[in-house]
């Protein structure tokens, strides 16, 4: 089940549920890819929440969400974390901890630091709990899953006497069963400058709530501290006016020149979005 991908001094690093490979030099051979290298197998092979994505930092050492295998349970001990893995040599830390499941993250130009989206539990109703966006400021940062949602909200089972005040709050609130995916900050040229290193994150939509909503693209700004954070709508309408998906954006990318791609698993479509004056 590959499903995170990222690209880094001509190799391509692909995460599996339990693993993650390096194929070296893939474009000058793509009709006879080399084998796989593993270049780090520590993870727990739970197929549910095992989706991962991958994300690289300027060090280039990789990050990787271990997602646990439940809706809402006590996750096992190697779960429900962001790990910092060096696929040079296997090496890992834990920069995270009490996320439940993350398909989502970036790192801001201006000052290096880790954000991620997170989809919240389910069967509370249609408008509780919140999807969130984190800001990782510390080293083993806890955002509060499974005991807290959405900073404020104790779990009505499992909080066992923690308060939401002993974890990390969530950046920004999305809303309830938005499903935010993959994420990118925009260094482009292309459009406007009111768009330079904001987020542009891409939410799937709802699937068991009674009347969809999400599957939208979404422009998240705030300063380099992450204070006075605000979001927009950058792009709708692929819910119609019957209520009805007409397609559930998953990801984003930003082109060499400044476009933006977004990715449709609905539709099975890949959409370039450009400006021009």
């Amino acid at each position: 089940m590959p499903t995170g991908l990222a690209y880094r001094d001509g190799a391509l690093y692909v995460a599996d549920i339990d693993k993650i490979y390096k194929y070296d030099n893939p474009e000058a051979n793509l009709d006879n890819m080399p084998a796989p290298q593993v270049v780090y197998d520590d993870l727990p092979p739970y197929p549910p929440h095992g989706w991962k994505y991958l994300a690289f930092d300027k060090n280039g050492w990789l990050f990787v969400p271990v997602g646990p295998p439940c809706n809402e349970c006590l996750p096992p001990t190697s779960t429900s974390q962001i790990r910092h893995v060096n696929p040079a040599n296997g090496l890992a830390e834990t920069v995270a901890l009490g996320v439940r499941n993350s398909v989502g993250g970036d790192f801001d130009p201006r000052t290096g630091d880790l954000w991620f989206s997170e989809n919240a539990r389910d069967w509370l109703g249609d408008d509780v709990p919140s999807d969130k966006l984190n800001h990782v400021t510390r080293l083993g940062q806890h955002f509060g899953y499974p005991y807290c949602h959405q900073g404020d909200i104790p779990d009505p089972k499992l909080a066992m006497g923690h308060k939401c005040s002993e974890f990390s709050p969530p950046a920004l609130k999305l809303g309830a069963h938005m499903a935010p995916l993959g994420m990118k900050f925009y260094t482009g040229d292309q459009f406007p400058n009111s768009y330079k290193n904001s987020i542009i994150l891409a939410e799937h939509g709802s699937w068991n709530r009674h009347h969809f909503q999400g599957a939208r693209l979404m422009q998240i700004s705030f300063e380099p501290d992450g204070k006075n954070i605000k979001q927009e709508v950058f792009a709708s309408g692929w819910i119609g006016a019957d209520g009805k998906y007409r397609g559930r954006p998953n990801d984003v990318l930003q082109a060499k020149d400044g476009s933006l791609l977004v990715a449709d698993d609905f539709t099975g479509a890949i959409y370039r979005i450009s400006y021009s004056k």
